[in-house]
């Protein structure tokens, strides 16, 4: 099916995305995708890709572990990193169709509401509380930075959501198991809930 070269697109765009040029990256891992929509390698970069243009902090870590695993087996690699990511948000479990648009407005028609449009809800009059319960069931909460993810947390445990948010917490600690502002959410909520 595929008229390009894989190899070299492939390459391509990892020689972006080692060089920051994530934009780059992006459209060439999507490019693979559409011309070889079953690439789990492809499928990947662009989430790493998407993941690096929103300021994601962990996502050239992840670039580095990705790499340094294929090394040793590049099928099981595919496997474990499709596994991490998907953890990480639920929403972009099935990413396999050709898409030609970035990730990020594709999920604006997935099952899920970004986290800033969730926050205008709320600036809106809505109370935190009302909103999430109005969501929880049917909606995910999709965050693409770190900071807006804290915030998430806070306010779940602020509002009487503490279990909801140590279950966000122990995915987050499992892809990022030495970050120490999650490391110290993990402590507040074992302990009990803040004040």
């Amino acid at each position: 099916m595929g008229t390009i070269s894989k190899y070299q697109v492939l390459t391509k765009a990892k020689d972006s995305f080692s060089k920051s040029e994530y934009k780059n990256a992006l459209d060439q891992f999507a490019t693979v995708l559409q011309n070889y929509p079953n690439s789990k390698e492809a499928y990947n970069g662009v989430i790493l890709s998407e993941m690096a243009m929103s300021g994601e902090g962990g996502a050239e870590a992840l670039f580095d572990y990705y790499e340094v695993l294929k090394e040793e087996d590049k099928e099981q690699a595919d496997d474990i990193m499709s596994d991490i990511l998907q953890n990480m948000d639920g929403s972009l479990e099935k990413l396999s169709e050709v898409f030609a648009e970035p990730i990020r407005n594709r999920l604006e028609f997935e099952d899920g509401i970004l986290y800033k449009d969730f926050k205008n809800i709320i600036e809106s009059g809505e109370t935190f509380k009302e909103t999430f319960e109005n969501i929880m069931f049917s909606t995910r909460v999709i965050i693409t930075k770190k900071e807006d993810f804290i915030d998430f947390l806070d306010n779940l445990i602020e509002h009487g959501f503490a279990e909801i948010a140590l279950t966000y917490l122990e995915n987050a600690l499992s892809v990022y198991p030495s970050d120490k502002l999650l490391k110290k959410l993990l402590r507040q909520l074992a302990k009990g809930r803040k004040n």
